[in-house]
């Protein structure tokens, strides 16, 4: 009988229309184990060469290193765009200098000059109150604005991808005078090799032949293009017989960058089909190094069916990543949601101080709530605790005190919202905006959607510091947005809209690198990162499929009614 009393009363607490709100505090601790390897940065610095493991965080490696993650950023300029990834190397200012300090330099070796293979490492052992100059100090080279990395790599007999990585580079792209450390490269003659025994030992070099399978491996030299052939599929008119105003004015965008293109020298044969009136066919897009659209998901997987080997881009829609993992062709430029949310978890991390707390509200319902799930996956990855809390929409006049409750006075409560419903959002943040009131710091992290409901009061946004990761935000302050709104003012006698903006970012981006690197252009995405008008493109590979694009764009609304683009 006493295994019954639990369920009847919350049974008879329900049937009398009870609250009961749900929340957890749960906790995923992340074991950080101090690098033994030391570098010196540019400034002189000693650090630690902390390699990235899974489920690592800037804020768990900043209190293993008892240092704080400005410190990390300082070094490690790139991770405020690219953000923290698994197996890469980062350094990590010591907190205090030993007595005694073992610095670890990691050699690489050009493959043209040896037949050793392997990292070399040399240690060299620094002592209190012996001089510096015993650690070899990096070369720095300053950058031109006529050079890019194959440049400097050529110059200093470097490989561009050593290049990327003693630079912690995520791409290609290079700001003007630009500091970049030069890897150091040293040429060790096959005689200065210890004499191999019968069963070499774990840390022994081996003189080895270079293998077929290793040969095969090496990247291959890919050719410019000196006329990019280029399709694109669009939805020109209307099944009425009207001009789509998306399909219409994505391609005055792109009609402008093949233009724009031109003045810098990209020979483009552009070649466009209305597919509502032609429909979708293989032939269409025959001979073309890169297709643009089709705009539906639907038309995209026809075309995949029928063009073969083409290169094609997904221009629009979120929903074509599902078409990624199996169609190797194929890249998806707009960046899928889930992305947003594991973006969004991970600027939490990166703001949160010791003194903080998380709570993450989700809607009570019967069906599963995948954005919940997806950011409370992210979390545990993260390893930072968290409070859950959860209710019903029609509750939301009573949840004041029990979410009281799981605030912080000693720092900043940082609420993220794991829901797309407008209803439910707007609750959320009419019942932040009494606590704030009530003077309770809080900040709130929410879904890009958010910024298109109408229901929810402005104000509301700006006095809980809203926080967005979306796919995409124009900054109107840029000088390249305006630059672009005056050329395509002149040129159509109009403004240009979103769709406008996204046919000139993918098509100057596709054309440019199908360009500079031939057909084989895929093989060049996840190193050709770059930030457009409208969005960024940083693409990562889906297993054996194509290619997705993982960049979103940060913006916080704050007082003064004003709106920043954090990245």
């Amino acid at each position: 009988m006493k295994r019954n009393i639990i369920p009847a009363l919350l049974s008879i607490m329900l049937s009398l229309g009870l609250y009961i709100p749900t929340y957890s505090q749960e906790y995923a601790p992340v074991p950080v184990t101090i690098s033994t390897e030391k570098v010196k940065a540019a400034d002189g610095t000693v650090c630690y060469s902390h390699i990235v493991r899974e489920r690592q965080t800037l804020y768990s490696i900043s209190k293993a290193y008892n240092v704080t993650i400005e410190d990390i950023y300082k070094y490690n300029p790139r991770l405020e765009e690219s953000g923290l990834k698994k197996n890469v190397i980062i350094l990590v200012p010591m907190a205090e200098t030993p007595q005694q300090e073992t610095v670890t330099q990691e050699v690489v070796l050009p493959e043209e000059k040896t037949a050793i293979t392997g990292p070399i490492k040399e240690e060299v052992t620094v002592t209190a109150g012996q001089p510096k100059e015993t650690i070899r100090e990096p070369i720095i080279h300053v950058r031109k604005w006529t050079e890019d990395l194959d440049a400097i790599a050529e110059k200093y007999g470097v490989t561009v991808e050593a290049l990327m990585k003693a630079n912690g580079l995520k791409t290609r792209k290079l700001k003007r005078r630009q500091k970049l450390i030069i890897p150091v490269i040293e040429e060790i003659q096959p005689e200065e090799v210890p004499e191999p025994v019968a069963e070499p030992q774990k840390d022994s070099i081996q003189i080895t032949a270079t293998s077929q399978k290793e040969e095969e491996k090496k990247p291959r030299f890919l050719f410019p293009k000196s006329k990019v052939k280029a399709s694109m599929l669009l939805p020109l008119t209307t099944a009425e017989g009207n001009p789509s105003k998306i399909g219409m004015n994505f391609y005055c965008g792109a009609l402008l960058a093949v233009r724009d293109l031109g003045d810098g020298g990209i020979n483009t044969e552009l070649t466009v089909h209305d597919i509502t009136a032609a429909g979708i066919s293989g032939d269409m897009v025959k001979g073309s190094d890169v297709v643009i659209g089709p705009i539906s998901t639907g038309d995209i997987s026809r075309l995949l069916a029928e063009a073969g080997n083409i290169k094609i881009v997904s221009p629009l829609d979120m929903r074509a990543e599902t078409l990624v993992s199996s169609n190797p062709n194929l890249t998806q430029t707009r960046t899928p949601t889930k992305y947003q949310y594991i973006d969004l978890v991970n600027w939490v991390a990166e703001d949160m101080s010791p003194q903080d707390s998380i709570i993450l509200i989700s809607e009570t319902s019967g069906r599963i709530n995948d954005i919940a799930i997806q950011m409370k996956a992210a979390l545990d990855s993260a390893g930072i605790g968290y409070n859950t809390f959860s209710y019903n929409i029609l509750e939301g006049r009573d949840i004041t005190e029990p979410l009281t409750a799981l605030t912080t006075m000693e720092g900043t409560t940082r609420v993220l919202i794991a829901s797309d419903s407008e209803a439910f959002v707007n609750d959320v943040v009419r019942n932040i905006n009494l606590l704030i009131y009530n003077n309770i710091p809080l900040v709130i992290y929410a879904p890009g959607k958010t910024r298109s409901f109408e229901t929810i009061e402005v104000d509301h946004f700006h006095k809980a510091y809203m926080h967005l990761s979306i796919a995409d935000y124009i900054d109107y302050n840029s000088p390249e947005v305006k630059e672009f709104i005056k050329k395509y003012r002149a040129l159509y006698n109009t403004e240009p809209d979103s769709f406008a903006f996204q046919g000139y970012d993918v098509t100057s981006y596709f054309i440019s690198l199908c360009q500079k690197y031939g057909s084989d252009w895929p093989e060049m995405l996840e190193t050709s990162g770059k930030e457009m008008l409208q969005g960024t493109f940083r693409f990562v590979k889906d297993g054996e499929g194509g290619y997705i694009n993982t960049a979103t764009r940060r913006i916080v609304f704050e007082n003064g009614y004003s709106v920043s683009k954090i990245r």
